[in-house]
């Protein structure tokens, strides 16, 4: 970063307000002018585009209302970069950001395959990088430089695990996608379930965007499960449920945070109904953040409602913001870092997040039923 006199531009602009001195002339303009800059690596393209594009929007929402609040004397800037879901891709940004003197933190990715790729770029360079949703175990344990908002699939599994328990259920199939999460998914659910002296009659891994499920759901019959627990996305969970409906397999389906999101429920029709799921967000929470987000989200997007990812996206956002202002004046990637691992207590639309010592969440779960076509909590 260019400095002045041997500190940075944020330093030396934070010392002159904090001393009273007045930075005149152009340097004064130019000191000013100088925003934070915070990278955004996300899909914007591809196959997840509808993810990167739900990210971006939430993004842009959080931003303009925290620079439109005043709380830094200089703007927020966020560059924006689409990875196309691609490992490969996502390196290459991490590298691009790196590279960028002016950035001091990083957002993104959506996959935590990407993530972790992207997260070995910013390891090296000491670059802070928060993860809305990269849930996979190991994503947070690659360095100190790693956070995220959401819960982990060893969490949300444990949580699931229970829950299936606690409705009697004793033999479940599970099925997954064929993807570093997927395997998370598998292995967060099952481990905790076994130990509880449930049996896994039937896995299967499938790969994203599979058309036709009917012969995994003739092979889960034939296994006689008690319930069903899936690790898949709305696209493919609409597909599946339809899928189910049209097979008559009369099997209870429980799935994760991953499928929560309005468009399943458009594009299952009535097969939706009963699917249970754990989610961190519900847009008919009554809580003030969570309604102004709504609202704000509706606004932006013609009346529809905001799914669980676009609320991760906006409190990660957020929860950056929170950290700039924290490190401010003298914000620079190690000073990022320390505010990040510092955030306790932020009070989000997805609840209150904490990180602990190792860039976990801490923060808790809510189960959900598709009832009529509307999400709620059961309690």
């Amino acid at each position: 970063m260019t400095s002045v006199t041997g500190i940075t531009r944020r330093t030396a602009l934070g010392l002159a307000l904090g001393t009273g001195l007045v930075i005149g002339g152009a340097a004064g303009a130019w000191a000013q002018e100088d925003p934070v800059v915070i990278g955004y690596q996300l899909p914007l393209t591809g196959n997840t585009a509808q993810y990167g594009q739900d990210f971006k929007t939430a993004a842009e929402i959080a931003l303009e209302d925290f620079n439109a609040s005043g709380r830094l004397p200089v703007p927020v800037e966020i560059i924006f970069e689409d990875s196309r879901s691609d490992a490969k891709e996502g390196v290459n940004i991490a590298r691009k950001f790196v590279d960028n003197d002016d950035i001091v933190a990083v957002l993104g990715d959506f996959t935590s395959t990407v993530s972790m790729a992207a997260a070995q770029v910013y390891k090296q360079a000491g670059m802070p990088q928060l993860s809305q949703t990269a849930s996979h175990p190991d994503y947070a344990r690659i360095s100190p430089y790693q956070f995220r908002n959401i819960t982990t699939q060893a969490q949300e599994g444990e949580v699931n695990a229970n829950w299936l328990w606690e409705r009697g259920f004793r033999k479940v199939a599970v099925i997954a996608e064929q993807t570093d999460w997927g395997q998370a998914v598998v292995q967060g659910f099952t481990a905790p379930f076994e130990e509880m002296g449930g049996e896994i009659v039937y896995s299967e891994f499938f790969n994203r965007g599979l058309p036709d499920f009917r012969s995994i759901i003739t092979k889960i019959q034939r296994a006689e499960p008690d319930a069903i627990y899936t690790g898949l996305f709305y696209e493919d969970g609409a597909q599946f449920l339809k899928q189910m409906e049209q097979l008559g397999a009369d099997i209870p389906v429980h799935s994760t945070s991953a499928a929560y999101n309005q468009k399943l429920v458009e594009l299952a029709g009535p097969a939706a109904d009963d699917l249970y799921l754990t989610a961190t967000f519900l847009p008919t929470s009554e809580g003030e953040h969570v309604q102004e987000f709504v609202a704000a989200w509706k606004a932006a997007r013609d009346g529809q409602e905001p799914g669980q990812f676009p609320a991760q996206a906006y409190d990660a956002v957020n929860i950056m913001l929170d950290a700039v202002v924290r490190a401010w004046p003298d914000v620079t990637r190690e000073s990022m870092r320390e505010a990040l691992a510092a955030t306790e207590d932020f009070p989000g639309v997805t609840g209150v997040t904490s990180f602990d010592e190792d860039g976990e969440p801490e923060k808790q779960m809510t189960r959900a039923r598709i009832v009529d076509g509307v999400f709620v909590e059961v309690q």
